[in-house]
């Protein structure tokens, strides 16, 4: 039986297989109290009578009397328990996009492997440690709101790009890249010029950070695949637009403040950079100018950096043929006023590449 520890931090594990509560227990014993429940009527009961909430909860998706599905739906619906992170516990035919898609932060397959379980439970502690110290430093300093958020979102932001091997420079880069792209637009008294200035152009390149938050709750194993994805990986990895909208509604409710714009413009931006112009993106299949702005914006600058620059799955491309696919893809995947505008300062953007690589 492991020790208990009131310094620690809690986790609670759902699941109705004894040998599947010990080995999770084993692995997380030595960093974790660990509540265990076998079923989710037992485990809302535990949430209910417990001083301190459990810092994230491992949740098997199918148990008697109350499955997974059941117990996450409840807990999403409490004031008192809907910000405690869930990861899945998965068996092979489980839909993972499915759970993902429905607000859960990661999964875990069965049989476990003790370093990606310790691994994915740390991320996501992180994760939820930094949300909750916004919420306090946001409470306790109000005057000081925008210089915290914009070191929290930056923090946030970079934890994503060292998991993604990117080391925080796919950051640097597409802010760069949006802050050149709106200057120019601004400067050029441009149809979206006023459209610009009311939107706060230098919020928008702030919000550009977290674009791609929501891959936090994306496995390493798709996440850093040397290779294409199959339709099945693909599914999930999509998912990552919904989990980062997730993420910055959570961070609008913990700072009390739907009508931020700087939030407003990160869940425009995170849910929206890979919808396409044709209607033909994901995930809500938005076209034209339903697509906000700041996400037309970061779309272009996204697929910009992807293409002239070297991934785990595919080798950097000389900055011309980049230049051509992205205005050749005008109208289609991108907005063709923006990649019209790429074209004239096509130069700005390859120097901010090679600058900060």
């Amino acid at each position: 039986m492991p020790s208990y520890s009131s310094a620690r931090l809690t986790v609670l594990v759902v699941d109705d297989v004894d040998m599947n509560v010990m080995i999770l227990e084993e692995i997380l014993q030595d960093d974790y109290n660990i509540l265990t429940a076998s079923n989710g009527k037992e485990a809302l009961e535990k949430l209910h009578a417990a001083d301190i909430l459990p810092k994230i909860i491992l949740l098997d998706v199918m148990m008697p009397e109350m499955n997974g599905r059941e117990m996450f739906e409840i807990i999403k619906a409490d004031d008192a328990f809907k910000r405690i992170p869930v990861i899945f516990i998965t068996a092979e035919n489980d839909s993972e996009s499915e759970l993902l898609a429905a607000g859960a932060v990661d999964f875990i397959n069965k049989p476990f492997q003790p370093d990606v379980v310790k691994h994915r439970v740390k991320n996501q502690i992180e994760l939820k440690n930094y949300s909750d110290s916004l919420e306090v430093m946001v409470a306790e300093k109000a005057a000081e709101l925008t210089s915290t958020l914009d070191n929290m979102l930056l923090a946030m932001a970079n934890i994503i790009e060292y998991r993604n091997l990117e080391s925080g420079s796919h950051v640097k880069r597409t802010q760069f890249f949006c802050e050149a792209l709106i200057r120019f637009l601004v400067n050029s008294n441009s149809e979206y010029a006023e459209e610009l200035r009311a939107l706060q152009p230098d919020i928008i390149v702030k919000s550009m950070a977290l674009h791609d938050v929501g891959k936090i709750g994306i496995p390493d194993k798709i996440l850093l695949k040397p290779g294409r994805l199959d339709p099945e990986e693909f599914d999930i990895m999509k998912t990552h637009t919904v989990v980062g909208k997730n993420i910055i509604e959570e961070m609008m409710m913990a700072v009390k403040d739907k009508d931020s714009i700087y939030l407003r413009h990160c869940r425009d931006i995170t849910y929206g950079h890979h919808e396409r112009f044709d209607g033909k993106g994901y995930p809500r299949g938005l076209q034209g100018y339903d697509i906000p702005l700041a996400a037309r914006i970061a779309s272009v600058a996204d697929v910009y950096d992807a293409l002239v620059c070297a991934r785990v799955y595919k080798a950097a491309m000389p900055y011309s043929e980049a230049i051509q696919i992205i205005t050749d893809a005008g109208g289609a995947q991108f907005d063709p006023y923006l990649t019209q505008a790429l074209i004239k300062i096509q130069d700005e953007f390859e120097e901010i590449s090679k600058n900060n690589s």
